[in-house]
């Protein structure tokens, strides 16, 4: 009887739409609109104030001081430096710090202004015009001299993550840059490039903190801003500065003072003093931290939706169903076929012939549950996944048909690659090699490590020998980046539901993130496999495209290659549910930037 209960609590909860979910008190007056009102879309306003250009907050005032709690699995952040970022965590930590041009609203997904007061795009200019007056947190201005020296100095020169670099290179040019004055900058792009305005949303640097680290080459500037740096070093633009980080525990930011956002009595926003993010270890950990009051907001699985929303009756806390999740699931095998400096190839050459065959990857695909692993793992709040582009994402290829487990299909598939089963029942290749591997994931991540139970059982229905092994994240980051000994992989991306060309690091041949078939450096001209070089091509003329339905062709297109080829298998679109503390007001959850998106217009209301 308690598994029907849930089930149907679950169901239910799933066909909810997010707007069932905002308390009639906390309602969007002018910021966001609502599906069944009238009032129109209204974002921040400019507001000149004694020559400064703030963006003036039309949500209610609220008020000031407070602290909120928020959480982050694993071992915490690599580093605090926005451009050597590599992980989700580090990226988190830094666009917490750092600004950028631009932004994405959350409400329409268009692309509106930060730093910068306005823009401009005429074909293949770009005329950012600054806010004038803003300061960094050490009462420095911020002006064009940043931009060009974050644009062109870190960026275009190529310090730290390249990840920004790549996806901005247009047929092998960069953009160019310069100041018109203090505060008007001018980029112009090789060709029209439909991202290039949404890329300006990277953070930007204050010139006389990073000059120093640029000055002293990419080895010195890879270690620069790192956790031991002393928190009063940072000298940052966004509505939160570093004030401690204890390592494994806890990394704790305070409000800056300098911040450019007001609200509508001219005060200096943020509402809140502090912003905490514990390091909790594992999702179990987590979940045991928010119902004993250490945190104010969690991400839930799955598993917990349906008791914690019998929980919300009588609890502090109100539970919100964002919608489809901006990332997705993967299973990757290592398609490398080269060889390190001593000559040795990085992937056992046996395994080599089983990953680079299209047989087996897809043998492998249709051998996946994955209606059994929404059931189970995601508690049926989830939609299986067949595509790089998620289920919210405006490119996605809507004609690719889904299908379930087919063990006759796969097993039709490895004859034609002249597998076999030998008398134990165990698969073995054509040259009478037993299919053995390593399956790995990242340990603490526990819907990721149901996830590879369950393959390893339906790769084992195939008599293939799965060994499931999760390890510590950074150790995993290393075999994937660096040594590339590695086997298969579950692991996930994030991703915009507007702009593929931010999976231009994935897709691209010479990608960093190119994990099926990762390069480094040295070997970056080695030989690729024929549908790398066609998704190099779509890739590059769907960004250069200018019109959506144009655009949408050459994506299409990627993503059945994708579909066929099978170098990532996709498991499931699981959907976003938030639990979040009552006491927090201003609380307007969208589907593009989830329940605290506006954090410096987040206040606590006293009791």
């Amino acid at each position: 009887m308690y598994v029907i209960i849930v089930l149907v609590l679950v169901l239910a909860f799933c066909r909810a739409c997010i707007r069932a979910d905002v308390p009639e008190e906390q309602k969007p007056i002018l910021r966001y609109k609502i599906e069944d009102e009238s009032t129109s879309y209204q974002t921040e306003k400019n507001v000149t104030i004694n020559g400064v250009d703030y963006l003036e907050s039309q949500l209610p005032n609220g008020k000031f001081g407070g602290t909120f709690v928020t959480s982050t699995i694993g071992e915490g952040p690599k580093t605090f430096n926005p451009f050597n970022a590599k992980d989700n965590i580090s990226s988190a930590m830094s666009e917490i710090m750092y600004d950028g041009l631009v932004t994405t609203d959350p409400e329409t997904g268009e692309t509106i202004p930060k730093l910068a007061k306005s823009f401009t795009v005429n074909g293949c200019e770009y005329l950012i015009n600054l806010r004038k007056g803003l300061k960094w947190s050490d009462g420095k201005p911020i002006t064009a001299d940043d931009v060009v020296f974050t644009w062109q100095n870190i960026i275009f020169d190529g310090y730290g993550n390249t990840s920004t670099r790549d996806s901005v290179v247009i047929e092998g040019k960069l953009p160019t840059v310069e100041k018109i004055d203090d505060y008007t900058v001018k980029f112009v792009t090789p060709k029209p490039f439909a991202p290039f305005l949404r890329m300006l949303s990277s953070p930007i640097a204050p010139k006389h903190i990073f000059q120093t680290a640029v000055n002293r080459g990419k080895e010195y500037f890879d270690g620069f801003l790192s956790t031991n740096t002393e928190p009063k070093e940072f000298v940052t633009s966004g509505a939160f500065r570093l004030k401690e980080y204890v390592p494994a525990q806890r990394v704790v930011f305070e409000k800056n003072p300098n911040y450019y956002v007001i609200n509508k009595n001219g005060e200096k926003l943020p509402y809140l003093d502090k912003l905490v993010y514990l390091i909790v270890g594992d999702i179990n950990n987590q979940v045991l931290k928010f119902e004993g009051g250490e945190l104010d907001e969690i991400s839930l699985q799955g598993s917990n939706v349906a008791r914690f929303k019998e929980m919300e009756k009588h609890s502090d806390f109100r539970v919100y169903n964002i919608g489809p999740d901006t990332g997705t699931m993967y299973i990757a095998m290592n398609m490398n076929n080269r060889t390190d400096e001593n000559g040795k190839f990085y992937v056992n050459p046996v395994k080599q012939r089983w990953f680079q065959d299209k047989n087996f990857r897809q043998a492998v695909d249709y051998a996946l549950d994955r209606k059994n692993m929404v059931f189970n793992i995601a508690n049926g709040l989830a939609e299986p996944l067949f595509t790089p582009e998620t289920l919210n994402s405006i490119f996605l290829n809507k004609n690719l048909p889904a299908y379930g487990k087919d063990i006759k299909k796969s097993e039709e598939l490895l004859k034609k690659s002249g597998f076999r089963r030998d008398k134990a029942g165990h698969l073995v290749d054509k040259y009478g090699n037993h299919v053995e591997f390593d399956l790995y994931t990242n340990a603490g991540n526990t819907e990721r490590e149901a996830i590879g139970v369950m393959v390893k059982q339906d790769l084992e229905d195939l008599g293939m020998k799965v060994n499931f092994k999760p390890i510590e994240f950074n150790s995993l980051v290393n075999k994937l980046m660096a040594t590339l000994d590695w086997d298969m992989v579950i692991m996930g991306f994030t991703g915009s539901p507007l702009e593929p060309n931010g999976g231009k690091n994935v897709w691209l041949s010479d990608g960093t993130l190119h994990i099926f078939n990762q390069r480094l450096e040295k070997d970056l001209s080695s030989k690729r496999y024929p549908f790398e070089n066609r998704i190099d091509y779509l890739y590059n003329q769907g960004a250069l495209a200018t019109k959506f339905e144009d655009r949408k062709k050459f994506y299409d297109e990627y993503q059945e290659i994708v579909y066929d080829e099978k170098p990532l298998i996709y498991i499931y679109s699981p959907i976003r549910i938030v639990a979040l503390r009552n006491k927090f007001k201003n609380i307007y959850p969208t589907s593009l930037g989830g329940v605290t998106h506006n954090l410096e217009e987040i206040y606590i209301e006293d009791k």
